[in-house]
């Protein structure tokens, strides 16, 4: 057996074991609920409004994928995840006592759309390894 099938296998299982924890672990915002009652609303709060987020941008990058423009249009999908979330978040976030604003909420979005492409950017690179 070969180094890189050694290593293969290894990650299989690795796999394997990283989905069954995934599947039994406990959410996070629970889990600081448990830990942290005090802190709780808080985290709701904002794992509401970052998750609002993030399936705001996905619904828009696969309207943008379907159409096939993806390239040069940040600014229009930025728009639209705006559009779709800026109230909500702004209320969940007013909540959780953090002051927001359009500028706030799209620096957010930014960090969102940014995380999102590394995530992509890694697996691409895992898959073609």
């Amino acid at each position: 057996m070969s180094f890189v099938s050694v290593l293969e296998t290894i990650g299989k299982g690795f796999a394997k074991g990283l989905k069954w924890a995934v599947e039994y672990a406990v959410p996070v915002e629970r889990l600081v609920g448990l830990l942290f009652p005090a802190a709780a609303p808080v985290a709701n709060e904002l794992a509401d409004a970052t998750s609002l987020i993030q399936t705001a941008v996905l619904l828009v990058e696969q309207k943008y994928a379907a159409s096939g423009v993806q390239s040069g249009t940040g600014a229009q999908k930025l728009a639209e995840v705006m559009l779709l979330t800026e109230q909500s978040v702004t209320a969940l976030l007013a909540k959780a006592g953090i002051t927001s604003d359009s500028t706030y909420i799209a620096n957010v979005v930014s960090a969102v759309v940014a995380i999102l492409n590394v995530q992509s950017a890694s697996v691409a690179t895992t898959a073609t390894a």
